[in-house]
């Protein structure tokens, strides 16, 4: 299968949900399922939470995570505790979070788990190649587009993105959202040698120069007009170490020298703006660049909504396939 295949080319993979119930833990279980008919070593971890039975939300019934024997996982001592499969500990992280330390593992009999792992892009970092230390072949990480999520599946080698009828009530509007994420994952990448040092930089927002940033002294959008004369006074590239929002670039938007303006974020999962505030700031000149651009494999869609929507699977995938250049799949409709 073209997916598998695909997926296979990688080290790492994020698979990564435009919203709640867009069937990314089916396709993160479909995939694990087809792995496991290779001889390949798997390792899975999740930046917010998956494997639950019950959605805390929409307090609907969710598909868990099953593991098979032989696969690596990180998840909390607190949920480490509640699982259901026969595990060995292989390490222990010396952070703490709220649900204790995070433990790595290796599944010794097939069973089910829930999985809440690293909450930042560094830790993800970490993860990725303590994993490929351990000889295994490919570390999924299980993600989201949240405002709330410091961590970003973006450091991945590939991507997938679940979208389907939770998104929205009709057809037309859930292509037309999935093709604007589409779009801000197609963004360009901006080329500069600090890429590594803003990638960790802390969040901010920060002038890129030719050997150096400058953090402005600006702790938010609102404060743009009270720094006016600092904001472009060593250049017109803006790094945004944060979340882009609608705000920000609505106030570039108005200034002069838009035209020139080039404002620069981590990577797609950093930008929260409607399409008409992006298509005003660019069609005035300005621009918005990555330092991380992902590769995106495929698209996989759940054409059920929880509220009861539905939507013919073939009839969202066809939709969806005339507006992006990736693969578009239900994992539910593939035989084999």
């Amino acid at each position: 299968m073209f997916l598998l295949s695909q997926i296979l080319s990688c080290r790492s993979l994020s698979i990564v949900g435009m919203a709640k119930n867009t069937g990314k833990t089916v396709c993160l279980n479909y995939i694990l399922d087809q792995l496991r008919r290779t001889d390949k070593v798997i390792a899975v971890t999740s930046i917010g939470l998956d494997g639950e039975k019950t959605d805390q939300v929409t307090q609907t019934e969710k598909p868990e995570v099953t593991l098979a024997a032989g696969t690596y996982f990180v998840t909390s001592e607190y949920h480490y505790r509640q699982r259901q499969l026969l595990s060995e500990i292989c390490a222990l992280s010396s952070e703490t979070t709220s649900l204790g330390r995070l433990v790595t593992a290796r599944v010794l009999q097939e069973g089910k788990v829930i999985l809440t792992g690293p909450s930042s892009t560094g830790r993800i970092r970490e993860l990725i190649r303590d994993m490929r230390e351990r000889d295994v072949d490919l570390t999924i990480i299980d993600g989201a587009l949240s405002r709330k999520s410091p961590a970003s599946p973006s450091v991945t080698d590939g991507l997938i993105l679940t979208t389907g009828a939770a998104i929205a009530p009709d057809l037309n509007t859930v292509v037309a959202k999935t093709r604007f994420v589409y779009k801000l994952i197609g963004l360009p990448e901006y080329d500069t040698p600090l890429r590594e040092e803003l990638l960790l930089a802390e969040p901010g927002i920060f002038t890129i120069g030719e050997k150096e940033a400058h953090r402005l002294p600006v702790a938010s959008p609102l404060l743009f007009a009270k720094c006016k004369e600092q904001l472009f006074s060593k250049g017109n590239t803006l790094f945004v170490s944060g979340i882009v929002t609608d705000a920000i670039l609505d106030y570039l938007r108005m200034q002069p020298n838009v035209k020139d303006v080039v404002v620069v974020v981590k990577d797609f999962t950093k930008i929260f703006v409607t399409p008409f505030v992006l298509q005003g700031f660019l069609q005035k000149g300005g621009q918005l660049m990555v330092l991380k651009a992902p590769n995106l494999l495929a698209m996989c869609v759940n054409p059920v909504s929880p509220t009861g929507f539905k939507v013919e699977s073939r009839q969202l995938r066809e939709a969806l396939q005339a507006v992006v250049q990736v693969p578009v799949y239900d994992v539910m409709q593939i035989e084999g």
